[in-house]
């Protein structure tokens, strides 16, 4: 009884100290939660965010209207501006020590303005990853259990004493939640998203089949098999349109690195800086194609 009790007042203890800090965000049909940064800044989840602007919720039951002041996609972060008035800014936790699985958590949410929730949990595992709203992968996440109702993405993961750290995002499994790790890097995400700067990085511009689905195809049509990642389609005006990739090419090698899978192709992206060496095989034939970034496309 004496845990069930500690855990009860720990969980009202979160909810005053921490509910103000919680808001909910509504964007038509779309339904998150928030977190209050700073003054009139709000940091939730992109793939809340379906306009340039939305209603946030706090607390108290007041409304104001959010404008969009920044989103990264690839990251699934926005900041919002909003009038926080008295809601006071969450802490950060620090740094270090790291999180460590069997860490208690308590997740808070405000899921589309319908009230606050608290719920509590473990810290079940770290440098997890899933795949944000692009498809782009979010590695090093914090995995924990404290449930989650729909809507509470873009809401905070906050230890013992209140603080940050991290931003519930995803459902992974049955009670098993997902959340970007609090830091010192997300904060300064989250202040050049503040400031409007939105985070530009390479894209090729191709749909791409994955590397069985392109063993399977050119099997069917009498090619060798071989790892890589099968172009399905080429955007129009595209690093990858200007390079010369074409639909059925085969991304065997790009900067150097052998493509097996997706997240190959991703880590050469993050590496390139203004071009980036692709090495194709299109029908039996190999080609050494660059494509080169300006601004992201």
């Amino acid at each position: 009884m004496a845990v069930l009790e500690e855990i009860q007042e720990a969980v009202a203890s979160i909810t005053e100290r921490v509910g103000p800090s919680v808001v909910g965000v509504v964007d038509g049909w779309s339904h998150g939660s928030g977190i209050v940064i700073g003054p009139n800044r709000v940091l939730t989840n992109a793939h809340n965010i379906r306009a340039d602007e939305m209603t946030v919720t706090f607390d108290d039951g007041r409304n104001a209207r959010a404008t969009v002041l920044g989103v990264d996609l690839d990251g699934d972060l926005a900041v919002l501006e909003a009038d926080t008035g008295s809601a006071p800014a969450m802490e950060w936790a620090p740094d270090s020590p790291a999180v460590g699985v069997g860490r208690p958590v308590f997740a808070v949410s405000n899921p589309g303005g319908r009230g606050l929730r608290v719920t509590f949990g473990i810290v079940s595992g770290t440098s997890r990853s899933f795949r944000g709203p692009r498809g782009r992968r979010i590695s090093g996440s914090l995995e924990h259990t404290a449930p989650l109702l729909p809507g509470s993405s873009g809401g905070p993961v906050v230890d013992a004493d209140g603080r940050l750290l991290g931003v519930n995002t995803n459902r992974l499994g049955e009670g098993f939640y997902l959340a970007i790790p609090a830091g010192s890097a997300l904060r300064a995400r989250a202040e050049s998203l503040a400031r409007g700067e939105t985070p530009s990085r390479p894209r090729l511009g191709v749909a791409l089949a994955p590397a069985e689905v392109a063993r399977r195809m050119r099997r069917a049509v009498g090619l060798p098999e071989q790892d890589g990642l099968l172009v399905r389609g080429v955007e129009e005006g595209s690093p990858a349109a200007a390079a010369g990739l074409a639909e059925g090419d085969l991304i065997v090698a790009a900067g150097g690195r052998e493509i097996h899978a997706l997240e190959d192709l991703q880590n050469a992206l993050e590496a390139a800086s203004a071009t980036l060496e692709l090495r194709v095989v299109r029908g039996v034939e190999e080609h050494r194609l660059e494509a080169r970034f300006g601004s992201a496309s």
